[in-house]
């Protein structure tokens, strides 16, 4: 009786090391996955793929991508919902979402230069100022054609119909970036006339003439940089990724061959992981 109660326990014992290894050899704690947000823009698009493509495949973590609307990504990196958005124009056009959210978030530094927004005409249109488009207004059917609502450029223009009388009469329609491009493309093979909401860094300006109207009240602002945001605490809690995000800089020839890529594949992490395959040296400097 004393024997088989042994035995028993020398059982029970062998079984729960065993479930203890094999619990171990499943793979332990789960690995940590870093959570990156980002609008519905080409150039957003880009960067936020490529850093996620360098922390994945480069340094090892998991990584989860969120494409939402502008304002539910700041609302969201601010509340911890997640953790980068590495897209944040400053210091005009997010300029109200950066206040807002200022003592929920952290700024880890530039990651371009050189970013400008603003109203965009095909370069065959004779005019070259926001002070013109009251006299032509039959030709652009009174209408300025527009991005995202939450947009910062759609802020920036609602301001500008409110402030240039020239454009009292225009209105300013709501779409997205892909229908902005097909009504761009549109009236480009037509020779029509047409004014959208515009920015640079963009493909659209490799792809055809086109100009930014002048804006002499300076609504949109002079050229700007593009900086990446994260949760407050986010640099504490993961050292290792603040300080690639920290070192990460594109510039304009790096963004644009990306840019063409995605355009060119449909495929923003396909491109991004080709381009870290071509650039090692460059990315090889971001996370040393």
């Amino acid at each position: 009786m004393r024997k088989s109660v042994f035995v028993g326990i020398v059982l029970v014992m062998i079984l729960g090391t065993a479930v203890f290894i094999g619990c171990e050899d499943t793979g332990g704690a789960e690995a940590e996955t870093i959570e990156l947000a980002h609008g519905n823009w080409t150039c957003a698009t880009a960067k936020t793929y490529l850093a996620a493509g360098v922390i994945e495949e480069e340094m090892g973590f998991d990584v989860e991508i969120t494409m939402a609307d502008l304002g539910m990504v700041f609302s969201d990196v601010a509340n911890g919902e997640q953790d980068i958005y590495i897209a944040t124009w400053l210091p005009v056009t997010h300029e109200s979402y950066m206040d807002e959210h200022s003592d929920d978030l952290e700024n880890l530094g530039t990651v371009y230069d050189n970013a400008r927004i603003g109203l965009v005409v095909p370069d065959y249109i004779d005019i070259d100022s926001i002070d013109e488009m009251d006299e032509h207004r039959d030709k652009f059917q009174e209408k300025i054609v527009g991005i995202e609502e939450g947009a910062g450029i759609m802020q920036n223009t609602n301001d500008a119909l409110e402030e240039y009388d020239s454009l009292a009469e225009y209105e300013l329609l709501t779409s997205s970036e892909a229908s902005m491009i097909a009504e761009l493309r549109d009236a480009i093979d037509n020779e029509e006339w047409v004014v959208v909401t515009g920015w640079t860094p963009h493909w659209k300006f490799a792809d055809w003439d086109l100009k930014f109207l002048e804006d002499p009240d300076n609504i949109y602002g002079d050229a700007e940089r593009v900086d990446a945001v994260t949760r407050k605490g986010f640099s504490e809690e993961n050292a290792e990724v603040a300080e690639f995000i920290e070192n990460f800089y594109v510039d304009d020839e790096q963004l644009s061959k990306l840019m063409a890529m995605i355009e060119e594949s449909d495929d923003p992490m396909g491109s991004a992981l080709e381009w870290i395959e071509e650039n090692q040296d460059t990315v090889q400097d971001w996370i040393s």
